[in-house]
């Protein structure tokens, strides 16, 4: 039976990319070697390496624009000390959507001065603050753009002299914005992207260098930049596998073409969350995420055979997060409008039956 997958991450592939992967896998390039077992210094993996990291540039509008992509590895989680590290002289600030933005804080508080600037804690991060002031002086301002977890995602970002830094692991690609107003973008590759196992980080040369600290070489932007992301041994499938997803969206038309994609299979579902009397969603409305959606049952009592109904229909990976409860459905750019379509059946199907 087909599964439709809506893990909020690793999760779903293209499956043109799944098959390209498999075959390099056992034979990359007709070299008679796996992917995984040539030389990172080769000549066929550097060029993987620089398409990759041309490609990202490219469909984010910012080739020739000053700014550098590097595939590192750590995850989020490592960026979130090598921001501070890279940036944070004497103060930061931060916007408190959820907990990958609450974990960041805690780690730039090592190295600096944090000002939270807005928290949406007091409602279990169910919306996006509005309307807040961002301090004077600041070394830069950081904002997470999607919450996976909560299923809120910002649809305005502020206008400011500050720097911005943005953590978009699990938007990157996903729609269109300016992404000349950021100055540092991360990502998790795993998301929207590639596999678990490499970040991809977007930097604006002109913004390293001014931090008075010594940084360790493995977290110092400016070395992975002069060694063009090969400063040690890289996830070799990792970004190759996300070369191959970069390629296949700029196949698809770009950003712009996803983005109506994702429009329609949002659209889709809150259409069904909100006219069902059996489903509630749990993020404010004018901040929901078309990336994840988060929803309950009105009636838990239900939950056996709802359950039921999506195992059945092949559905997995829509198990909502212990700090929400309820459920979850990851639509990232490779989980087709098929899916999404077949779980609304289910959900409809629920309310047939009363």
């Amino acid at each position: 039976m087909k599964k439709h997958n809506f893990s909020a991450g690793p999760c779903i592939l293209p499956q043109e990319v799944l098959l390209k992967a498999s075959e390099a896998v056992l034979d990359f390039n007709g070299s008679g070697l796996s992917l995984i077992e040539i030389s990172h210094r080769s000549k066929d993996f550097v060029a993987v390496m620089d398409n990759a990291r041309s490609l990202a540039l490219e469909l984010l509008g910012l080739a020739d624009k000053g700014y550098q992509a590097l595939f590192l590895q750590g995850g989020a989680s490592l960026e979130f000390v090598m921001v501070a590290y890279n940036l944070l002289e004497t103060k930061a600030g931060y916007l408190n959507t959820g907990t990958w933005s609450s974990n960041a804080i805690k780690e730039a508080k090592i190295f600096g001065e944090v000002i939270e600037v807005g928290s949406s804690k007091d409602e279990n991060f169910r919306y996006i603050p509005k309307g807040y002031s961002i301090p004077s002086g600041m070394d830069y301002l950081h904002l997470t753009s999607n919450n996976t977890i909560f299923g809120t995602q910002i649809k305005k970002f502020p206008t400011t002299d500050t720097p911005l830094v943005c953590d978009m692991s699990s938007d990157i690609f996903s729609r269109e914005l300016d992404f000349s107003k950021f100055d540092l973008i991360y990502a998790g590759a795993q998301k929207n992207m590639g596999p678990a196992g490499t970040t991809l980080v977007v930097v604006k040369e002109s913004l390293l260098g001014k931090v008075t600290r010594k940084i360790p070489s493995i977290l110092d932007y400016q070395v992975h930049i002069s060694k063009e992301s090969m400063f040690n041994t890289p996830s070799v499938f990792a970004v190759y596998v996300s070369m191959l997803t970069l390629e296949w969206l700029k196949k698809l038309g770009g950003i712009s073409a996803i983005e109506q994609i994702n429009e329609k299979k949002a659209q889709l579902l809150y259409s069904e969350i909100d006219l069902n009397p059996l489903f509630e969603g749990y993020a404010n409305k004018e901040d929901r995420s078309i990336m994840n959606a988060t929803f309950t049952l009105t009636d838990n009592k239900q939950k056996d055979t709802f359950e039921a109904l999506l195992k059945d229909a092949g559905i997995i990976g829509l198990n909502g997060h212990r700090s929400v409860g309820g459920y979850r459905a990851s639509m990232y750019n490779a989980l087709p409008l098929e899916s999404v379509g077949v779980l609304v059946d289910v959900m409809s199907e629920m309310e047939r039956r009363g």
